[in-house]
């Protein structure tokens, strides 16, 4: 499996890494919302709000299209896949890790027949 691009990697956790942005994503998870449905929930400013989904935009994670006076932003697979892909793959080199380390106690520290597992 290829390694997913870095810088993308890195501005989607970036994007990821502030918990308002994190609401915000789990929002668009249901659906496309307006700015001000995103912010509704949010303790801050609209101009606050509009600083946050710029990071996410510039992440790739979401996309925004204004028309008329309603601006409405969607989540993009891309990136979400892309992360998601990154995520599996360190999963499965950690989880052979632990496998390991496991066979290694196990070796180590034979169970006692009396014990309960």
């Amino acid at each position: 499996m290829p390694t997913a691009d870095a810088a993308q990697l890195d501005r989607a956790f970036h994007a990821l890494a502030d918990e308002s942005r994190r609401a915000m994503v789990v929002r668009l998870s249901s659906g496309a919302a307006s700015v001000s449905e995103l912010a509704a929930p949010l303790d801050m400013s609209l101009p606050s709000v509009m600083q946050h989904l710029d990071v996410l935009q510039r992440s790739g994670l979401v996309r925004s299209e204004k028309i008329g006076r309603v601006r409405t932003c969607r989540l993009e697979p891309g990136p979400m896949r892309t992360l998601e892909q990154w995520i599996a793959e360190h999963r499965a080199i950690w989880e052979r890790h632990f496998d390991r380390l496991s066979d290694v106690l196990d070796d180590t520290f034979p169970a006692d027949p009396g014990d309960r597992r």
